[in-house]
């Protein structure tokens, strides 16, 4: 089975169950065990999935993380893992910190089943980096991430190599993250930096604020346009000229236009999950509209639990509702939306009065 149908289905179970994994060991148990079995690991052998590794480091005794993966007999990966509720940080790592030092290993995970952050020695030899070189998280995967586990699979796993190519990825995921900021909200510097390319004159302050207003949009229009081009032109590609004259004879419909992301499926599976602490899921639904993707309560669009308005280059809203008005919440990443459980909670029970309080 490829390793993207395998994440895939993990990715159900995360959305399915996190809610509910309040404890550590539940979620090594329920996501983290899984993952690493997805990666082509077998779990249940000590000689290459070792669970509470210990080793002893100065005056820290005792202390123990939660999995080391093995190969030949030495250290190759330190996991640590945490509540699928905490919100990850370096702060969580300390423990990996003092092992990595101290073993062979030259990579180290922190976990909490959902988000995967990825350690090595980058910045100096045999101390682990402060910021992570690669992030996913197993909620809203990309394309992008399945390429990069591909490396850390059992069939393929080549340490040299990954540690060669974390420095590039470490790098990356800093510029991406800089321009994603810069796009959302561009900086003073950057406002200033286009300005005196396109304005002729004295920058002023009202000029300098036109051009803060104007480029967030134009950057997402370019973007946007971008994209546009790479589908138009795979298209044409892919589908002779002559057949697509007979579609379009055939089917004279341009259709609607509207496209559920995978992301949107996402966002609605967490919405879901939240729901059915309340409610029997099957009466929460999803449906698409052209500026946002709504979820509703028993299919009826005069019963909006929640809106996502993800069609955004840089930036994705929750949409929440307290009557017919509704507030727009901005979204870091598809798990910023668990944050909001007692909202969603909230509209239930007015959407339906039968729900106890």
């Amino acid at each position: 089975m490829e390793l993207s149908i395998r994440l895939s289905e993990l990715q159900k179970r995360t959305i399915e169950h996190r809610e509910v994994l309040l404890t550590e060991e539940a979620a090594k148990t329920a996501l983290v065990m899984p993952f690493l079995q997805s990666l082509g690991y077998d779990v249940f052998n000590p000689s290459e999935v070792v669970p509470e590794f210990s080793a002893d480091v100065g005056t820290k005794k005792g202390e123990k993380v939660d999995y080391a993966i093995c190969a030949g007999g030495k250290v190759s990966i330190l996991i640590e893992c945490k509540p699928s509720s905490v919100q990850l940080n370096v702060n969580h790592a300390g423990q990996l910190f003092r092992y990595f030092s101290v073993t062979d290993a030259r990579l180290a995970v922190l976990t909490n089943g959902v988000v995967y952050q990825f350690y090595s020695d980058i910045e100096r030899p045999n101390k682990m980096d402060d910021k992570p070189f690669f992030t996913f998280t197993m909620d809203a995967i990309k394309p992008g991430d399945i390429r990069t586990l591909e490396k850390f699979t059992k069939a393929a796993f080549d340490i040299d190599k990954i540690v060669l190519e974390a420095s590039s990825l470490k790098t990356q995921s800093l510029i991406r993250l800089e321009l994603e900021k810069e796009f959302a909200e561009p900086s003073d510097e950057f406002v200033k930096m286009m300005a005196q390319r396109v304005h002729g004159g004295r920058l002023t302050p009202a000029i300098k604020d036109g051009f803060a207003k104007l480029l967030a949009p134009a950057i997402a229009g370019l973007i946007r346009d971008f994209v546009n081009e790479r589908l138009s032109s795979a298209l044409k590609a892919s589908s002779p000229v002559e057949d697509f004259s007979e579609s379009v004879d055939d089917d004279p419909s341009d259709g609607d236009g509207i496209i559920t992301t995978q992301e949107e499926i996402s966002g609605f599976h967490i919405v879901q999950a939240i729901a059915s602490r309340l409610v029997d899921p099957k009466r929460v639904i999803v449906r698409d509209a052209k500026s946002y993707c709504a979820v509703l309560l028993d299919d009826n669009n005069r019963k909006t639990i929640a809106r996502m308005h993800f069609n955004g280059i840089t930036t994705k809203y929750l949409g929440m509702f307290a009557g017919k008005d509704e507030t727009r919440h901005l979204l870091p990443d598809l798990t910023h939306i668990y944050q909001y459980s007692a909202a969603i909670e909230a509209r239930l029970r007015e959407l339906d009065p039968s729900i106890p309080a």
